[in-house]
């Protein structure tokens, strides 16, 4: 069934008293996204943080009169109606249409990430087979792109490893497609745990894959241990974590902003010789070897 779409700009206006006026005129969904490309960094826990130019896109079932809701919505934002454009949109099936701009990367020499619907052909290839869900990582975030990337440079083969707060379970996947083992996975996410085990089940992994779904199950300690996290959660979780890697180890650490890359490096010196691995658009992956 086609829908009709209401846009408009956000300005200045409160975020929550235009979403509750978009649902007040009969809306089905409000949608806030970025109208001109700017970066949104960490927020503050319980914050939430919109982009500098906001733009709002309301859905209203289709035999809404355009006419009619533009007035009425307009009055109830306080604007003029012509701030408002209104557009038919067709139906599809939504689920699969956005995938259409997730295509397959590749990270380092070998490693890809590729969704359902493309195939990899490079010779030599190590492809994580892996559609956007729920739950974080898909590689498209820089924190996650240099995890793949130190993990695609490293010899895993043989080696022990956890992914310490798993999100999608990529980086456990694409270590044990990469003859790491035995691999663990934790987050302390139910629906991460849940898109951990499909994912490593849709790669034929999920034998090699233990999800944990509390850190006292980790098959500690370990020869390699990924945290792709927060550097708050990083800094509290450092003796927990730097006890988790056996001597001569190796620590990667990600999901820290450049500003950032200091503080955590000197919450691990006491137990790790602490290096950077690489930065990406305003955020670095540090890398540590136990002592």
């Amino acid at each position: 069934m086609p829908h009709l779409a209401l846009g408009f700009d956000l300005g200045g206006a409160d975020a929550a008293a235009v979403e509750a006026a978009c649902f007040a005129s009969g809306a089905l969904a409000v949608t806030f996204s970025d109208a001109r490309d700017d970066a949104v960094l960490e927020p503050a826990p319980g914050e939430v943080r919109l982009w500098p130019a906001t733009r709002v896109t309301a859905l209203y079932a289709a035999e809404t009169s355009s006419a009619a809701l533009l007035i009425d919505l307009a009055a109830r934002l306080g604007v003029d109606a012509g701030r408002i454009d209104a557009r038919c949109i067709a139906d599809r099936v939504w689920e699969r249409e956005w995938l259409k701009d997730f295509h397959a990367m590749r990270f380092g020499r070998r490693l890809w990430i590729c969704p359902q619907h493309e195939t990899v052909t490079a010779p030599e290839a190590v492809v994580v087979r892996l559609d956007p869900g729920l739950a974080f990582g898909t590689g498209t975030h820089p924190s996650t792109a240099l995890c793949l990337e130190w993990l695609d440079a490293a010899a895993l083969a043989g080696r022990s490893l956890v992914d310490y707060g798993c999100g999608s379970g990529v980086l456990a996947i694409a270590a044990a497609l990469l003859g790491a083992a035995p691999v663990a996975a934790f987050d302390i996410d139910p629906q991460a745990l849940i898109a951990t085990r499909e994912n490593a089940a849709a790669n034929g992994v999920a034998a090699g894959v233990q999800v944990c779904e509390r850190a006292t199950q980790l098959p500690l300690p370990v020869d390699v241990l990924v945290a792709n996290i927060l550097a708050g959660a990083l800094i509290e979780l450092a003796p927990q974590l730097a006890a988790a890697v056996r001597p001569g180890g190796d620590l990667v650490l990600a999901g820290i902003l450049e500003i950032q890359g200091a503080t955590v490096t000197k919450a691990y010196k006491p137990w790790f010789d602490m290096n950077d691995f690489r930065t990406r658009d305003g955020w670095v992956a540090l890398t540590g070897k136990r002592r």
